[in-house]
């Protein structure tokens, strides 16, 4: 390994488990000795990878940002099981949005960092543009129904709702059946029912498995 890819493999991994601090307090607070705490690494030895908070928070907000949209740029739609390795990803992407994109992190962000905000709106925006296009070929290729797409990526922020603690247990539920029921609904919803065939769920559920365990992991 060349020592730039030990640099992003380190790199990677103090972000790794910075992130559900984060998600929890937010980002005007926390300093770089706290960084360097949660992280279980020296402060010298943060520094070796990262000068500023600042040089943390874009390094958070720009990784995410392009991994998104190389990820959904990357898969072409050519066969109808192409759109359900889509449809899998846009799902993936909208869980990790909500494990690490919390409001008090997004209200820090607008207010401390404007312009990686600024950042990472364009980058939902074009997220969004991708999405579009893709439900759009879908409706035209006789796939999906006609649904209005824009609604569909709305109707994602009721899946923020229900990640909550107080929800899951005020209605009896865990993070498995919220994940793996939202999961079927919105298959069912956009996929025409003579089209499921396109998706293969054996591939989802160890996914569904990991990202029970991110969110669990970030709630308790």
């Amino acid at each position: 390994m060349s020592n730039s890819d030990k640099i992003k493999e380190t790199r990677s991994r103090l972000i790794t488990k910075l992130l559900p601090y984060l998600r929890k307090n937010g980002l005007q607070a926390v300093r770089m000795d706290e960084i360097a705490r949660v992280t279980e690494v020296s402060r010298a030895t943060l520094y070796k990878y990262f000068s500023t908070k600042e040089e943390i928070i874009g390094y958070i907000v720009d990784g995410f940002v392009v991994y998104m949209n190389e990820q959904l740029a990357s898969s072409p739609l050519e066969s109808e099981e192409s759109f359900g390795i889509r449809f899998q990803q846009m799902f993936e992407q909208s869980v990790s949005l909500i494990i690490y994109f919390t409001d008090i992190f997004l209200k820090d962000l607008e207010t401390s960092y404007p312009d990686w905000y600024s950042r990472f709106t364009e980058g939902m925006q074009q997220r969004e543009e991708q999405i579009l296009a893709y439900y759009k070929e879908g409706i035209r290729r006789g796939l999906f129904h006609d649904l209005n797409g824009k609604i569909l990526i709305m109707q994602d922020e009721l899946l923020r709702g229900m990640l909550n603690v107080k929800y899951l247990m005020t209605n009896q539920l865990t993070v498995e059946q919220v994940l793996a029921d939202y999961y079927q609904l919105k298959k069912i919803q956009l996929f025409k029912p003579d089209k499921l065939s396109a998706i293969d769920d054996a591939l989802m559920r160890p996914r569904i498995e990991h990202l029970t365990h991110k969110v669990t992991g970030s709630l308790f």
